[in-house]
């Protein structure tokens, strides 16, 4: 039977829900009880939010929660670096929060990136979404911007988590593939959840595998509240954009680099911070109202859309700098606990069902990873401002009340007392009303899985439509069921018929199939939106960046120095590759220590590559694999790549066409080629191709 003739009404879930009977059991609660909706958690209303009486989704959480010791479920593969944040202007007209309130102020933060799927011993450049997660050390407690490099989600509703994340992991038979979402278990689960459609997009793109962590984005997902402190409250969504510029690395470079450094966003992190080339990023919100809200075309709940920049701007409010690396990796990057229940006053949550799930899900998380409820006596998770409450004993427990009460209400004063409530300025939830019945229901405002998708797609450059294809050629091409790429076809016709039939055509399938039936039928009048795209919103400089210099003995030093100075002067970094290990001689008698040796060190992992050797030393050159692979993958790779009258017996044995292209420039103009190096790569090799 084909999964359009099992469409859910309002696209509440999967296609397809067998019912029990026959040969099919039940779906029962641990304790035997049957499950009627297992797509949906229990709410207040089609939009209000989730109820803690939930029993069936209590039970599925926790149970996940708890199925890793010791490393996390998802997210275990992770870096972090210690920074601040400053504020640009006091944000006291929209939100209390005490880190808003004046301009120039500074707040110790801790950041860790992370990809999700893969465990911690998976490489780094796996295609997956990245965790962007802040712990802001405020004067008022710890506040966690727990975020992707994604705006959106696979799912609307965190009953789904579980499932997702058993679909994406190694599949429970086999044990394989890790890292990795090339297979049948994702894509079956992926083909049967139309509301995925939109994150699939993104995940297909290039935003899947950037070249840095330094260079990507970062976003809280969810829609939050600011409340400041006469108790209005307006609705916001958090973007962290790198200063940098936005970068991603191809397909086929992402394969050679987990081969060549499976560490590479580590060590990239590692060495930028310890240069003194400090990443730093701007935090930025959307701030909107209930009639704006109401007005907008999706619904700001629901977690699979974005309400585009070019609608709403994204305001500037503060920039991060990230400073210092932490004096152990266990202590602080692995003991690092985020929820995003930790708010401050200020700042409170939507009724957005995921981000609700997310609330009463990561304390099961950390009690089940940590060993003990007292996880923030860890110093990297304990608050930097003073902190009083009456919680005492367990393991681990650093410190316990003092005093002779150790609860409340009580009658004892002064110290003997301990603290009490705070008649203003503490957390408090925004008074909103709820009506309508209680069920596990979905709203139907959050049925179009299609527009937003198709939206993405469109505001692509051809270059990066063309990456979206070959991404789903490869992921569905490990999928060795064939409803499945049918399925999943289905979906893409709804979304753009340049994309489905790019997919089919890779994939050999002839005859498409019928589209998905859509729950709400697919738009195609919602405009391109620039923001969207990486290649649009690429540096303006070539700072921070790494050029990978080949050479040899004789090299000519005046080149080899034109490079270095050029580069230096952009705030590029540069690595010297050579035929040894060791070090080379230059034409003047000078000795250069030499970084990598040509084996470890393939033009994959550079930004550009400059290839200088000697007309002695391209021989001994010509004859290594190694050596001749780092020529064709740069021009495969469409870097820009800087040379001498020399290397061109090197691009000869390298297999290069005889006519190089404007993408490659003669050394001898070094400040030219390293202003040639801010485009990233010279894409018009590709549409040479």
């Amino acid at each position: 039977m084909s999964a359009n003739d099992h469409a859910s009404p309002t696209g509440n879930g999967g296609e397809l829900h067998q019912q029990a009977g026959g040969d099919v059991p039940p779906l029962t609660t641990q304790v035997g009880a049957p499950v009627s909706d297992d797509q949906n958690s229990l709410r207040v209303g089609r939009r209000g939010p989730t109820l803690i009486e939930d029993q069936a989704f209590r039970e599925k959480i926790f149970h996940f929660d708890h199925e890793r010791i010791p490393e996390r479920v998802v997210h275990a593969r992770g870096y972090g670096a210690h920074g601040f944040f400053e504020t640009y202007d006091s944000l006291s007209d929209i939100t209390a929060a005490d880190i808003f309130q004046r301009a120039g102020e500074r707040t110790e933060v801790f950041v860790r990136f992370s990809t999700v799927a893969g465990s911690k011993g998976s490489f780094d450049l796996a295609r997956d979404v990245r965790g962007f997660a802040v712990k802001f050390y405020t004067k008022e407690g710890n506040w966690d911007l727990v975020g992707n490099n994604i705006p959106v989600f696979f799912i609307q509703d965190a009953i789904k988590f579980p499932d997702l994340v058993h679909a994406a992991k190694p599949e429970p038979d086999s044990g394989f593939p890790q890292a990795q979402t090339a297979h049948d278990n994702f894509w079956d689960f992926i083909s049967l959840m139309p509301e995925s459609m939109h994150m699939i997009m993104w995940t297909m793109s290039d935003r899947a595998i950037p070249r840095s962590f330094r260079f990507m984005e970062g976003f809280g997902v969810h829609s939050f509240r600011f409340v400041n402190a006469e108790g209005d409250a307006r609705f916001v969504k958090f973007h962290w954009k790198p200063k940098a510029g936005l970068q991603s690395v191809i397909w086929d470079e992402a394969l050679r680099i987990n081969g060549a450094d499976p560490d590479f966003h580590r060590r990239d992190l590692w060495d930028a911070i310890n240069a003194g080339d400090h990443p730093e990023w701007e935090l930025g919100v959307q701030v909107f109202d209930d009639a704006f809200a109401e007005s907008f075309d999706f619904d700001i709940l629901d977690a699979t859309k974005i309400i585009p920049e070019e609608i709403l701007p994204v305001r500037p409010i503060g920039r991060m700098v990230l400073n210092r690396m932490p004096d152990n990796f266990f202590l602080e990057t692995e003991q690092v606990a985020f929820q995003t229940g930790n708010i401050v006053p200020g700042i409170d949550f939507s009724e957005d069902p995921l981000l609700q799930g997310r609330n009463f899900s990561y304390l099961d998380t950390q009690l089940k990873r940590l060993g003990s409820p007292n996880f923030n006596h860890i110093p990297i998770n304990a608050p930097r401002c003073p902190f009083h409450h009456f919680q005492q004993d367990g393991h681990m427990a650093m410190h316990n009340p003092r005093g002779r009460a150790n609860y409340e209400p009580n009658g004892w004063g002064g110290a003997q007392g301990g603290p009490r409530e705070v008649a203003q300025g503490g957390i408090r939830a925004v008074p909103v009303s709820y009506g309508g019945e209680k069920a596990r229901i979905r709203s139907e405002t959050f049925a179009d899985h299609y527009s937003q998708a198709r939206q993405f797609y469109v505001s692509q450059t051809p270059v990066e439509r063309k990456h979206m294809a070959d991404a789903l050629i490869f992921e569905l091409s490990k999928v060795k069921t064939v409803a499945i790429r049918l399925r999943m076809l289905s979906h893409l016709l709804n979304i753009h018929d340049d994309l489905a039939q790019a997919v089919a055509q890779g994939l050999g399938i002839a005859d498409l199939p019928q589209p998905a039936k859509a729950a709400v039928p697919p738009r195609n009048d919602l405009p391109e939106s620039p923001a969207l795209s990486i290649l649009k919103n690429g540096p303006d400089s070539f700072a921070g960046r790494k050029i990978g210099i080949l050479v040899t003995d004789g090299s000519d030093a005046g080149e080899v120095k034109g490079i270095v100075d050029a580069a230096k002067a952009e705030g590029a970094m540069v690595m010297f590759v050579g035929p040894i290990v060791g070090s080379v001689t230059l034409s003047d008698g000078s000795e250069l220590d030499l970084d990598e040796k040509v084996d470890g060190a393939p033009s994959a992992v550079f930004d550009a590559v400059a290839i200088l050797p000697s007309a002695d030393g391209v021989k001994m050159l010509a004859m290594m694999p190694a050596a001749r692979d780092f020529a064709a993958t740069a021009w495969a790779h469409y870097k820009f790549a800087a040379y001498n009258d020399a290397a061109q017996t090197l691009f000869a044995k390298a297999g290069l066409p005889k006519g190089l292209d404007k993408g490659f420039l003669p050394a001898s103009d070094a400040t030219g080629f390293v202003a040639a190096c801010r485009g990233l790569r010279f894409w018009d090799r590709q549409d040479a191709a």
